[in-house]
C-alpha cells in the first residue's frame, strides 16, 4: 500500500438543515485496500459515501480523492476524476427501461467517445467479469433475480475500468449463499484489477470475507478503525456488541 491515501477526509461536517450527521470526521482510505464502513443506523454511512463522490456537499472540512480536493476542481477536471471511480448504489439503481447491456453502456456514453459497437462489446465483457451469463446483456432489470441485479450494477460500476470502487450495501437483501458468492467475486476482482474499495455494509460476513480494515461510524465521527481483531478489543458498547455478539463471533469463527 502507498503512504499516500487514495481518499483523505479531514474535519468533515455534513448537515441536513439543523441536523448534523458528521462533525470533525477524519478518515484515510489507503490505496489498494478494501475499507468497510459500518455503524448504527443514522450514523451517515451512505451520506459519507455520497459526500465523497460529490452527491452531498459538505458543510465544512475537506475531501481529497487521488490527491485532489474536490471543491477546487473545475467541471472538466471533475469529470476527468469521476472517470477514475465507479459507484454501485444501495438498490443497484439500474434504469428499468434499459437492458443490462445498455445500463453498463451509460457511463461510457457519458464519459467517452466510443462508438456503439465497441461500447456494446466492452459492456458484454464487464457483464461476464461480474459473473453473469453472456445472455444477461439482453435482459431488463425486472427479468433478473436480486443477486443478478447486484452483479449487473457491479458491471456498470466497472464500466470505465476504475481504480476506486464505491459500494453501498452490495449484499443487502440477498440470501447467505448468494451474498457469499458476491463477496468472493468482489475479492477476486479487487485483487486481479488492483482496486481500492470503499464498502458500506452491515453484513459481518462481508466484512470478514472482503475487508482489510473497517471504519466504525458513531457519535458523528469515525469512532475506531482497524481489523476485526483490533476492533473486537476496542472498548465501546456498540463495537463490542457488533463484533463480539453471536453474529460477529459466528462470522469470524470466534
Amino acid at each position: 500500500m502507498s503512504a499516500d491515501p487514495i481518499i483523505r477526509i479531514r474535519d468533515l461536517e455534513t448537515r441536513f438543515g439543523t441536523h448534523t450527521v458528521h462533525e470533525h470526521l477524519d478518515l484515510d482510505v489507503e490505496r489498494g485496500e478494501v475499507l468497510g464502513v459500518v455503524g448504527p443506523s443514522g450514523t451517515g454511512k451512505s451520506v459519507l459515501l455520497r459526500a465523497i463522490v460529490g452527491l452531498k456537499h459538505p458543510s465544512a472540512g475537506s475531501i481529497e480523492v487521488f490527491g485532489r480536493k474536490l471543491d477546487t476542481l473545475g467541471d472538466e477536471e471533475r469529470r476527468s476524476l469521476e472517470r477514475r471511480w465507479g459507484v454501485m448504489f444501495q438498490d443497484g439503481a439500474l434504469f428499468s427501461n434499459l437492458t443490462v447491456r445498455e445500463n453498463v453502456m451509460v457511463p461510457m456514453k457519458e464519459h467517452t467517445n466510443l462508438g456503439p459497437k465497441l461500447s456494446a462489446e466492452l459492456a458484454d465483457m464487464k457483464i461476464r467479469l461480474a459473473g453473469l451469463e453472456p445472455d444477461a446483456g439482453d435482459k431488463f432489470p425486472s427479468d433478473l433475480s436480486g443477486g443478478m441485479r447486484k452483479r449487473a450494477a457491479l458491471a456498470r460500476a466497472l464500466a470505465l475500468d476504475p481504480e476506486l470502487l464505491f459500494l453501498d450495501e452490495p449484499t443487502a437483501g440477498l440470501d447467505p449463499i448468494t451474498a457469499a458468492g458476491f463477496d468472493t467475486l468482489l475479492r477476486q476482482l479487487q485483487k486481479s484489477l488492483g482496486l481500492s474499495v470503499f464498502l458500506v455494509t452491515h453484513d459481518v460476513d462481508t466484512l470478514n470475507a472482503v475487508c482489510d480494515r473497517i471504519a466504525v461510524l458513531g457519535e458523528k465521527k469515525v469512532l475506531a478503525i482497524g481489523t476485526i481483531d483490533e476492533l473486537r478489543a476496542f472498548d465501546h458498547p456498540w463495537v463490542q456488541e457488533y463484533f463480539g455478539g453471536p453474529r460477529g463471533r459466528a462470522a469470524t469463527g470466534h
